[in-house]
């Protein structure tokens, strides 16, 4: 039986998610008509402007995206407590970046005086607009409704553009959120579309390669020390989540590794897979894999069959048995898959 939204999306468990979309009418999203030699790439970069600039208005950030031919994956941090610390004009102009609004919250807005009925009609708007930008499920109707209508005009037609809803996965721990980065960064390598992560075209790897190249040549930075423990915030672009570097206190937001450290998984394990030789996989891996505490072999594995290998709930076993208590479920999806490929920690 398929598990409600809610138990698949709980931001109490995890602010991490991975998301994807698939298209109904498959290589018609981005890419080449065989039939009419029409091409349809200049989607994807309009799918890509549209998710950056959506996470820029909702309080969902973007840690990792790939854009192929006939589908999308995101990788989406929620950041619940910023939306409802924001203060509640923020709230209104942010949401009349994506909707008309209501004459009350434009009122609100610009400062004008209010009847003490439209007083009591902009606390309701704003309560329910602040619960839908951390929403993923608001996130992802705005993003594919507007690639699905303007697709559908561009086509002349009506009807589906996408097969179904988008499904998610929670990730529950950083062995979880990592692999699945790398999952959705390696798309284009395994589709084999891109050589290497540099030339993988609207992916975020790529994204990130080409800002910390291009920053850090412009103000003349030696290469980022992976021994600070942090990241120079002007190397990384602003529009994905950052990576900070290890964990310490206070802990800012992002992503508790080095980037620096993860484009040296992503080289290591693209090599991997162009190479397909899985029984001569070089034991010298990056050091980022043994922190993880995941065998290069099985590293390989999810970063190459994540989406076919869990559904729904994904990270170790304890992760997914805390999940699974708290929500009553007697049956713990992805155990044998979790305990072989992330190990039995505690």
């Amino acid at each position: 039986m398929t598990k409600p939204r809610k138990q698949q999306i709980s931001i109490e468990t995890t602010p991490y998610y991975h998301v994807y979309s698939r298209c109904v009418r498959k290589a018609f999203l981005c890419g080449d008509d065989p039939d009419t030699g029409r091409s349809y790439e200049h989607r994807r970069q309009q799918i890509q402007d549209d998710m950056l600039r959506l996470s820029s208005i909702f309080f969902i950030k973007i840690a990792a995206f790939a854009i192929l031919h006939n589908h999308y994956h995101l990788v989406l941090y929620v950041d619940k407590e910023a939306c409802m610390a924001a203060p509640a004009k923020d709230i209104a102009k942010l949401w009349h970046q994506l909707f008309s609004g209501k004459e009350a919250t434009q009122k609100f807005i610009d400062g004008a005086a209010l009847e003490p009925y439209e007083v009591e009609q902009v606390d309701t708007y704003i309560d329910l607009w602040r619960s839908r930008l951390y929403n993923i499920s608001w996130f992802m109707k705005v993003l594919n409704e507007n690639t699905a209508r303007r697709a559908n005009k561009e086509d002349d037609c009506t009807g589906h553009f996408w097969e179904s809803r988008y499904k998610s996965q929670a990730l529950l721990d950083e062995q979880a959120l990592l692999s699945c980065m790398s999952y959705c960064d390696l798309n284009p390598i395994r589709a084999g579309m891109a050589k290497t992560p540099e030339a993988s075209e609207h992916t975020s790897i790529q994204m990130r390669i080409e800002y910390w190249q291009r920053e850090s040549k412009a103000a003349d930075q030696p290469v980022l020390n992976k021994e600070d423990g942090h990241e120079e915030d002007n190397l990384q672009p602003v529009s994905l989540l950052p990576f900070v570097g290890n964990h310490r206190q206070p802990m800012p937001s992002g992503i508790a590794f080095n980037l620096i450290d993860y484009i040296e998984l992503i080289d290591w394990t693209g090599r991997a897979v162009l190479n397909n030789k899985r029984g001569s996989i070089s034991t010298d891996a990056p050091a980022i894999i043994h922190r993880l505490k995941i065998s290069p072999e099985h590293w390989l594995e999810l970063s190459t069959n994540f989406e076919s290998r869990f559904k729904g709930l994904v990270g170790s076993a304890h992760s997914i048995r805390t999940l699974c208590n708290k929500f009553g479920l007697t049956r713990q999806t992805n155990r044998s898959n979790s305990e072989l490929l992330f190990g039995t920690s505690t």
